[in-house]
């Protein structure tokens, strides 16, 4: 009955069911960015081997509770309230502006930190395009869909840039320029390794792009989906675009505009109170929601394995592939949301395991490595492309043409290595010697001669 209901509504009044798509968007920000931030605590205690929230919001029963099955005991939550408690507090602690600030930028900044995230979830598809998931998302299905997306990302770094540069400090100031040039050392890879994406499904559309990978493998598996990362091209592009996506967050091995060993917290050094939140609101939100965009990248979007359940069922009559089909469909936003939160997971991973980047690797990393392998991927994604097309050729001599394109690029690229190598200067040889404290030496024979 509900579906024919919204059915109805949606051509009765659009607007409504316009206003409960936004309100479904803006409820799954706001609901899922405490317990990222529980589960980050969480996680890295583990893999740090230490402990972590585990104390807060534990409800104890007293001992004359009328329910003697409750009577006395403890319901842990394993520290999951502990995030609610940060928000009380930051909205509780005084809020402090610097005298000299610009006043209009400087609180400007978070809210454009904020924007991204929701304005990039407004995009995705968190279910198949037809039925009830039909009407409730995307709340749009632009056509140049991932090239919106590029687009409000980057806006990211605009709040970061005007909250270092209105500040009126010279580490906030250094933040907000080191996001800059971060901005545009990543952007140009990204870029491509979401062209070749676009290229191999002829569409921008964020719903065309899950669809175009429900395909068969490779053109002749109908069993298994075509995932793009599951494909030669597309494995690299999501390498790229992954260690892009990680930069766009500013997060670890990245995270240099907030680089407390030598700029304090960079850019929001001068902000306290919910101001200082909202950046990390916009932080993890931004953090989920690209991990909801890599997901309709490479990883199929809602759809939970790279299976062909209809086909399956089709093909064998087991009726357990129909009820896959069917949890498939009913619980495709669950199932997106779950691979949102693998992406946070990957994300906390790498916190906890590299250290951070110094500021001319990140360069290097950026416009010497992945641009070049970029471009490159994005060539072999053509090859791919019209050697698997029907009317040309195969899927075995995609393969083929893949793998003799990739030979020669592995050849070219040692040998402008090798060319660079030679022609570049060496570098200066230093070496350390240790010598003994002679000061130490004159110490103790003062003491002997006294003795």
């Amino acid at each position: 009955m509900i579906p024919e209901y919204l059915f109805q509504l949606s051509e009765d009044k659009p607007w409504v069911v316009a206003l409960i798509r936004v309100a479904f968007i803006l409820l799954a920000v706001l609901a899922l960015v405490p317990p990222l931030i529980w589960w980050e605590r969480r996680l890295l205690s583990w893999m740090q081997d230490r402990i972590g929230p585990n104390r807060s919001g534990t409800i104890t029963f007293p001992n004359n509770f009328p329910l003697k099955a409750l009577a006395g005991k403890k319901i842990r939550t394993f520290g999951l309230i502990q995030p609610l408690l940060d928000g009380v507090k930051l909205f509780m602690k005084e809020d402090i502006t610097p005298t000299d600030v610009d006043r209009k930028i400087y609180f400007l900044a978070p809210a454009l930190a904020l924007f991204p995230a929701f304005t990039i979830g407004a995009t995705l598809p968190w279910g198949p395009q037809f039925g009830l998931y039909g009407l409730l998302t995307p709340v749009a299905d632009v056509e140049i869909g991932i090239l919106y997306v590029l687009a409000i990302s980057s806006l990211g770094a605009y709040g970061i840039v005007l909250a270092g540069y209105a500040s009126n400090n010279k580490y906030s100031l250094m933040g907000g320029l080191r996001a800059s040039a971060q901005l545009i050392s990543y952007e140009l890879a990204m870029a491509m390794g979401v062209a070749c994406v676009a290229l191999a499904s002829g569409s921008m559309k964020m719903t065309e792009i899950v669809k175009a990978q429900e395909g068969a493998l490779w053109g002749f598996f109908e069993g298994v989906q075509n995932w793009w990362i599951l494909t030669p091209f597309g494995f690299v592009a999501a390498v790229i675009f992954l260690i892009a996506l990680i930069a766009e967050t500013n997060r670890a091995p990245f995270d240099l505009p907030e680089a407390e060993n030598e700029l304090i917290a960079g850019y929001h050094t001068e902000y306290s109170s919910m101001k200082f939140a909202v950046f990390f609101m916009g932080e993890y939100a931004a953090m989920f929601m690209l991990s909801g965009v890599f997901a309709c990248l490479f990883l199929g979007g809602y759809n939970v394995l790279p299976i062909n359940w209809e086909y399956l069922y089709a093909s064998t009559g087991s009726e357990i592939f129909r009820t896959m089909d069917g949890l498939n469909y009913w619980l495709a936003p669950l199932f997106f949301i779950g691979k949102c939160f693998g992406g946070i997971t990957f994300f906390i991973w790498l916190r906890a395991t590299l250290p951070r980047l110094r500021y001319d690797q990140l360069m290097n990393l950026g416009w010497k490595n992945m641009l070049p392998i970029g471009v490159l991927t994005f060539m072999i994604t053509g090859i791919w492309i019209y050697y698997t097309d029907p009317q040309i050729g195969s899927p075995i001599m995609g393969w083929i043409a893949v793998a003799i394109s990739m030979a020669v690029v592995y050849v070219i690229y040692k040998n402008v290595v090798g060319i660079i190598g030679k022609n570049a200067p060496a570098a200066e040889r230093r070496t350390l010697t240790l010598v003994p404290n002679r000061s130490a030496e004159k110490s103790v024979a003062t003491s002997e001669d006294l003795g």
